[in-house]
């Protein structure tokens, strides 16, 4: 299973749609390198948070996509 990413809506809601990307990876640092190139694609498909998780289990998060007020 490895590093993958949950997303959330703004309610906290998982986001469980088929057309968001469910990649896997082989280290946190990599998971995290991902998130930090894509996140204002995922924010334009309607995910505002994540959580991160090692071989399901949450290892931080939730996490906002949104920007700073």
């Amino acid at each position: 299973m490895g590093w993958t990413w949950q997303y959330q809506d703004t309610g906290g809601a998982v986001l469980d749609s088929e057309e968001l990307p469910r990649p896997s990876f082989p280290t946190q640092a990599d998971a995290e390198s991902w998130i930090g190139e894509t996140w204002q694609e995922l924010l334009s498909g309607g995910v505002t948070g994540v959580v991160l998780l090692e071989d399901g289990t949450q290892v931080y998060g939730p996490m906002s996509l949104l920007p700073p007020d």
